[in-house]
């Protein structure tokens, strides 16, 4: 197929999507200069040369409320998307995340005969796994960061492959400890704890508290600990100083910089979430604890599928990595597990993080390209 002929329809929803598909567009244009893509993406996308039909804005709404209240516009972002998709006929149409939105934009063109990619797995193989045969219907092929998820895929006879995941590639840009503790002006010659209690006030307001308890217990037990919280803005900042007077602490506090305050640290205590996979991709050694409100946590415990939440955990199918969650989440046992961490376990989980980071591998934008382009060709 000529350079000049190839059309991409592409569709991302939020920030992230748009810088994961502005890096494969930029590797796909030093592969093939001529290509044509369309859609809705955001300023990433566009600097590669992305035409976008509408403001991707206007599609990232979160949580089951807004969603509602914006289903008119949202309907009619659908309508507009797949009109102009139907009526350009690309030789590819790619949906980026968002998969509520993306997949049934999906669905719709693949029964009109235009094959169709998702990039970024739906996390079915924790909940609402129902959502296979919809995803089976909307797509030809299913695009995994991380590669348990392909089985999932496969088993339900939908073509899927890990393409990597992008924090590998971005990772290794980051300075050396020593540089990022200068920089965040925190301890050079002591053991440092980064401390990570999520990015929303809810996480914050349940979990910092135990957090603060916990880094009391520990640096009663070992005064040469010390500890760095990154707080995700102004608003957590605020809020975790007031949790924090209560107590006696060596601890600095930063404002955002969580990738470089964990990467200068010895070990990570942390929620749950996409952090722990950073900080196994960064090999650190880490406890992982979780708490929310009982009634949220009464419905979301009898709808995750998974004996682990944490992702080094899912990854080596096995608890690689403490974790505490819930009423297991005291700052008793977030102490002992981090004092186990410190003091045996450390080389153990790095050498776990070692096969676990080879198995995603990197050169994501370089791997999605040629897993796309083998579509066209076919």
């Amino acid at each position: 197929m000529p350079d000049a002929t190839l059309r991409l329809g592409m569709c991302a929803g939020e920030a992230s999507g748009d810088i994961l598909a502005g890096a494969v567009l930029r590797a796909w244009r030093g592969n093939c200069p001529g290509i044509d893509a369309r859609g809705i993406g955001g300023s990433e996308m566009q600097a590669a040369g992305f035409v976008s039909s509408h403001a991707m804005d206007r599609l990232s709404v979160m949580g089951f409320i807004e969603p509602l209240k914006r289903l008119p516009e949202l309907l009619k972002i659908r309508g507009s998307l797949l009109d102009e998709q139907l009526n350009w006929a690309p030789d590819l149409f790619v949906g980026i995340d968002s998969p509520d939105f993306n997949l049934s934009v999906e669905r719709r063109l693949r029964e009109r005969g235009i094959t169709t990619a998702h990039l970024v797995s739906p996390s079915v193989w924790a909940w609402r796994r129902g959502r296979i045969k919809g995803i089976r219907e909307s797509v030809d092929k299913m695009l995994c960061l991380l590669p348990f998820e392909v089985a999932v895929y496969e088993q339900a006879g939908i073509d899927a492959v890990c393409v990597g995941h992008p924090l590998i590639d971005d990772l290794k840009h980051l300075p050396a400890p020593e540089q990022l503790r200068a920089e965040l002006e925190l301890p050079a010659n002591k053991n440092l704890v980064a401390v990570l209690p999520g990015s929303r006030e809810a996480e914050v307001r349940h979990l910092m508290p135990v957090f603060a308890q916990t880094m009391h217990r520990l640096q009663k037990r070992d005064a040469s600990l010390s500890f760095v919280i990154p707080a995700a803005n102004i608003h957590r900042e605020g809020q975790i100083r007031e949790i924090l007077r209560a107590y006696s602490l060596d601890v600095e506090l930063v404002s955002g910089s969580g990738r470089a305050a964990m990467a200068a640290s010895n070990a990570v205590l942390l929620a749950s979430g996409t952090a722990a996979l950073e900080a196994m991709l960064m090999r650190k050694p880490m406890v992982i604890a979780y708490r929310m409100a009982p009634v949220s946590w009464a419905i979301l415990s009898r709808m995750v599928k998974t004996p682990h939440v944490g992702l080094p955990n899912i990854l080596a199918g096995r608890a690689v990595v403490p974790e505490h969650l819930q009423h297991e989440a005291t700052a008793e046992n977030l102490a002992n597990s981090m004092i186990r961490v410190l003091e045996i376990e450390a080389e153990q989980q790095i050498n776990v993080f070692d096969v676990l980071a080879e198995k995603i591998g990197g050169q994501f934008a370089e791997r999605t390209m040629s897993a796309l382009q083998s579509m066209i060709a076919a």
